[in-house]
């Protein structure tokens, strides 16, 4: 029953990573046109750079104070909390099956 529900978390964390990938692009593509000084200081390749996902997961995109921008931004960030959230919740209960096994 562990395992099952280890499967449903990694279910979940698939399921963040798909609006991770919708709409962290769209952000980025946003910060490209409108606030390129906020796009260079993230840099090249910001899509799986983990100062820009810390950046993401840490608030600071409200900086902004661009309302377009934080709608994009928001889901990215909740995706990307899901998706952590859902990976460790899966390897909690990986972990818990090994060790009553």
């Amino acid at each position: 029953m562990l395992l099952f529900f280890a499967l449903c978390f990694v279910g979940v964390a698939i399921a963040g990573a798909t609006a991770y990938v919708i709409f962290w692009p769209l952000s980025l593509v946003h910060l490209r046109d409108r606030h390129p000084e906020v796009r260079a200081r993230l840099g090249e390749a910001a899509f799986l750079k983990p100062a820009a996902m810390w950046w993401l997961l840490g608030g600071d995109y409200r900086e902004t104070r661009d309302p377009t921008f934080t709608g994009l931004a928001t889901p990215a960030r909740i995706a990307l909390s899901v998706v952590i959230f859902g990976l460790a919740g899966a390897g909690i209960l990986w972990l818990w099956s090994v060790a009553l096994a």
